[in-house]
């Protein structure tokens, strides 16, 4: 018994030939807890059947005046709901408020104001004095809208829609087609003036925008998106008075209107309840913002500033007072300033012959890195700087050509366009 006790035969592996010495193992635990659990799993199936079964009974032994719902105001409701009789029935009856359809009169007039014109008899009156502007510049067309101020061919629009345009042709009221020659132009006050040769034409009655006041009625007249809508009309209020909006570096103290003004309308009328011009109608905010642009935000150039400016350009071919370097340039782009390793600056394309910066020896394709120390890399910039100046005033200049800086003092003179 000791020899076999202690046997380390490695073919000794504790089986008889009939199995194995040792006990099988017991899984009773095993199978009492899998029975526990699905005994308690079957009472809480069961508990939640009686509870659902009560509920249903419940809801439906319930009595119809349980289900009622009261729309009354003031006392809580209660558990009974009395029947309407045939007095209550009456008053509630005669209480319910109803609508009556008048029959609407057509084509009624519009009369804004007393003693004003309704908004046909403005349309009429001025219809003939708005025309269509197409400009046709090297890169571009622009199209925009004009208003005749004489009865000799004399017209008023935007700046911006005629600058630097090469063919201008203003369409008539008659959809008469004229060549048009540039009078005048001044991009501080975004005016401009042309002319075309005709005679008989229907000039605008202008009115004085001093007199204006918040919540005027006004309407403006123009082409929106160009000549598919000429002439469309759309009406509103005067929303603001003095505005000063900043646009490409200049200050514009401008009439903010909620009358409906796309691209297309530029240049055209913006016209009191009296069927009279008191302003020029020049930009609407969204297009200086996002893609979805802000509804109701319009402004227009006043009637007084029209009349100041226009006579000018008309008389000597510019407004006076106007500070210039007389330089004209474009924006430098990253691509440039990298591959030909320029520095940050407007590429001047443009120096006028009469100015300062000529005599100075400045040239097109110079770079103008800065003006008192203060980076000018637009055309807005260089605009903001020499308009906050006044003519006669001088700048430090810095200017790069051919891998050098130079330093060189100009002098600001009258711009005469």
């Amino acid at each position: 018994m000791d020899e076999r006790k202690h046997n380390n035969h490695p073919w000794d592996d504790s089986v008889y030939g009939t199995g194995r010495t040792q006990p099988p193992k017991s899984h009773g635990g095993l199978v009492a807890l899998l029975l526990i659990m699905v005994i308690f799993l079957c009472g809480i199936v069961t508990v939640l059947g009686i509870l659902n079964v009560r509920l249903f009974h419940k809801l439906n032994t319930r009595e119809e005046n349980d289900l009622s719902i009261s729309f009354t105001t003031g006392a809580a409701p209660t558990q009974e709901a009395a029947l309407p009789t045939e007095e209550t029935m009456g008053a509630s009856e005669e209480e319910s408020p109803t609508i009556a359809l008048q029959q609407c009169p057509q084509s009624v007039e519009n009369v804004p104001m007393e003693g004003g014109l309704s908004l046909q008899e403005i349309y009429s009156r001025n219809i003939d004095s708005v025309v269509s502007i197409t400009s046709v510049s090297r890169s571009a067309t622009s199209t925009g809208t004009g208003v005749v101020f004489s009865e000799n061919g004399y017209i008023v629009t935007n700046c911006h829609v005629v600058e630097n345009g090469l063919n201008i042709s203003v369409q008539l009221s008659d959809n008469r087609e004229l060549d048009a020659k540039l009078v005048g132009a001044d991009a501080v006050s975004d005016l401009a003036v042309l002319r075309v040769e005709a005679n008989n034409l229907t000039p605008a009655q202008f009115g004085d925008s001093s007199a204006l006041r918040v919540g005027d009625t006004v309407v403006a007249i123009g082409d929106p998106l160009g000549a598919k809508f000429r002439g469309t009309y759309t009406d509103g209020i005067v929303s603001g008075i003095g505005r000063d909006m900043d646009i490409n570096g200049r200050t514009m103290t401008l009439i903010q209107t909620n009358a409906a003004l796309n691209s297309g309308n530029s240049g055209g009328p913006l016209i009191n309840c009296y069927g009279q011009v008191i302003g020029i109608n020049t930009m609407k905010i969204g297009a200086f913002t996002d893609s979805a642009g802000v509804e109701g935000l319009g402004f227009a150039i006043p009637s007084a500033t029209v009349k100041d400016v226009v006579e000018q350009l008309i008389s000597q071919g510019y407004v006076s007072g106007r500070p210039t370097l007389g330089l004209e340039g474009e924006t430098l782009s990253s691509f440039d300033q990298y591959y030909y390793r320029l520095p940050a600056g407007l590429y001047l394309t443009e120096v006028d012959a009469a100015s300062d910066a000529a005599a100075k020896g400045v040239e097109e394709g110079d770079i103008l890195i800065s003006l008192d120390g203060v980076g000018i890399t637009t055309m807005d910039a260089l605009n903001a700087a020499v308009n906050n100046l006044e003519i006669g005033d001088t700048v430090e200049a810095v200017i790069y050509r051919s891998g050098a800086k130079y330093r060189v003092r100009l002098t600001l003179t009258e711009d005469k366009g």
